[in-house]
């Protein structure tokens, strides 16, 4: 899944592909988890989101199901 880079204390990448609903983060820490689910509109949202880390805490995190990928870090 290609990634595109973030500013952000919290996100370094993200990457969605809507046609599993399925959006990939990448931490600034190199975790990567992908989450499970997750409808078009809150990738939108988190992309056009003033700040992304917040947006993930309130949004994505907690509320679909998650996968870690160890070794799966784009650095």
């Amino acid at each position: 899944m290609e990634r595109v880079a973030f500013d952000s204390t919290v996100i370094a990448t993200a990457g969605y592909d809507p046609s599993v609903r399925t959006l990939e983060v990448e931490f600034v820490s190199g975790e990567v988890y992908r989450y499970f689910l997750v409808p078009a509109r809150v990738w939108r949202e988190l992309r056009a989101a003033e700040s992304a880390g917040s947006y993930f805490n309130a949004a994505v995190r907690d509320h679909y199901p998650e996968e870690w990928m160890p070794g799966a870090a784009t650095r």
